[in-house]
Parts: C-alpha cells; sequence; structure tokens
C-alpha cells in the first residue's frame, strides 16, 4: 500500500501484523479520531485563554506551538508505534497554534476563522461522499500525481521562506489578485485530494489487519491533513477580502 501523504506512506509501507493488542478497526479510528479533535479543541481554548489573559504574548505561543507541532509530527511519522502518546500531545500543541493564528488573522478580517472552520467541515464531508461514492478512483496513477503536485508545492512554500529571510518574496502567489487566488484554489484541491488518500489507505490498513497502534496513527494524519486545510482556507479567505 502507497500514498503520497508522508505519514500515512511510511506507516504503510511494508508487511504489518497485527499485535497483541489486536488488529485495527473502523470504530477504533474513529473514536480516536474523535478524541484527537477534542484535544485540538483544548488546545485551543488553553491558547486563546492564555492570549485573552495576558498569560502568554501571542507571537512567542503561536511560534513554539508550531515548531513543537512540527517536531512531533516528523518523530511521529516515523516512529507511527508511539502515536498514542506523541498523537495526542501534537494535537494539544496543534490546537494552541491554531488558535493563536486565528486570533491573528481574525484580527486582520473579522470572521475569518470561522468561515475557514466552517469550509474545511463542509470540504471534509463532501470528499468523505466522493469516496464513499467512487468518483474518483485513488489508483497508483493518482497517488503519483498528486504526489509530484504536493512536492512541488512545498517546494514553492520552501523558497517563500528562504526568500523571507532576505526580506524578499514570490510575488502574486501571497497577494489577492487572481494569481494569489488561483495558487490558493490549486493547494486547497490538493489538499482535499489528500483525505482521499487517507480514507483508501484507512480502509486498506483494516482489510490487511493492521497493528491496533495504526488506529492512532491514521487518526493523526487524518488531523495533518485537516489542519493544513484548515490554514489553506484562511490564506484564501484573507486574499479574497484583499481583493475586494
Amino acid at each position: 500500500m502507497k500514498s503520497s501523504n508522508p505519514t500515512l506512506k511510511k506507516a504503510f509501507s511494508g508487511s504489518l501484523a497485527p499485535d497483541k493488542a489486536g488488529a485495527m478497526s473502523l470504530k477504533g479510528t474513529l473514536d480516536k479520531s474523535f478524541v484527537l479533535l477534542a484535544i485540538v479543541f483544548t488546545g485551543a481554548g488553553l491558547g486563546w485563554l492564555l492570549v485573552r489573559q495576558e498569560l502568554a504574548p501571542l507571537i512567542p505561543l503561536l511560534l513554539i506551538a508550531a515548531l513543537g507541532g512540527s517536531l512531533l509530527a516528523l518523530f511521529t511519522v516515523f516512529n507511527p508505534r508511539e502515536a498514542a502518546i506523541t498523537a495526542p500531545v501534537y494535537a494539544l500543541l496543534e490546537g494552541m497554534f491554531l488558535s493563536c493564528l486565528s486570533l491573528l488573522l481574525d484580527s486582520l478580517v473579522e470572521g475569518v476563522a470561522f468561515q475557514a472552520f466552517g469550509l474545511s467541515g463542509g470540504v471534509f464531508l463532501f470528499m468523505l461522499l466522493v469516496y464513499q461514492q467512487g468518483w474518483v478512483r485513488v489508483n497508483q496513477r493518482f497517488r503519483t500525481v498528486l504526489l509530484l503536485a504536493t512536492l512541488a508545492i512545498a517546494a514553492v512554500y520552501l523558497l517563500s521562506f528562504i526568500l523571507s529571510l532576505f526580506g524578499q518574496q514570490l510575488p502574486y502567489i501571497h497577494e489577492g489578485g487572481w494569481m494569489g487566488i488561483g495558487f490558493s484554489l490549486l493547494v486547497i484541491g490538493i489538499a482535499s485530494l489528500h483525505l482521499l488518500l487517507d480514507f483508501t489507505l484507512i480502509q486498506e490498513g483494516i482489510a490487511s489487519g493492521a497493528p491496533k497502534y495504526m488506529e492512532w496513527y491514521a487518526a493523526f494524519s487524518l488531523l495533518v491533513t485537516l489542519v493544513w486545510l484548515y490554514i489553506e482556507l484562511m490564506r484564501l479567505l484573507l486574499k479574497l477580502a484583499e481583493a475586494d
């Protein structure tokens, strides 16, 4: 089984056999996904409280949560057996990061965080319907094309970050013009298609009798995709507001 989502690609590469705890199940994966979402909301509430009560400055807290979450995500990718411990901590950090980011961006465009949250839920449900109805075939060609597109976007963001260190930025893609909006729509589309890969790999993991710890890992992978999608939707909404 293969995936262009690096979290699932790492975990499902090779042969996986059930451990003493049993095999991966759909119910178990869903239960753990809901647990991680609840932890994200808890982290978001904690971040909001810390900033609003002036117990922590927004920008440093945002950077600390972002760095900690990123490092923990990388550790989890290469240590899927530890996901039962690392995934909840990652969810807590991401909740704090997203609350700080949402507060920051909402100060620029009021309501952008709430709109992005609603749109993220809508995209998730729509892609679940697409998957259940089989409207898109998730085959090897689909995976390869999506992987190349994801790598291309990663390269663009990396180049943009490097240029920002020198006080420069890539033209157009971060602006509210038609090219910037089009770029955001493209990235959102790719992030949405990653949900199909997540659904497919979860189904294949269950069918192959993957070990129980993979429930935590699969839930973690879905959360990674949803966080990416939420952030990109906020970026799009900011560009649309700028274009107006």
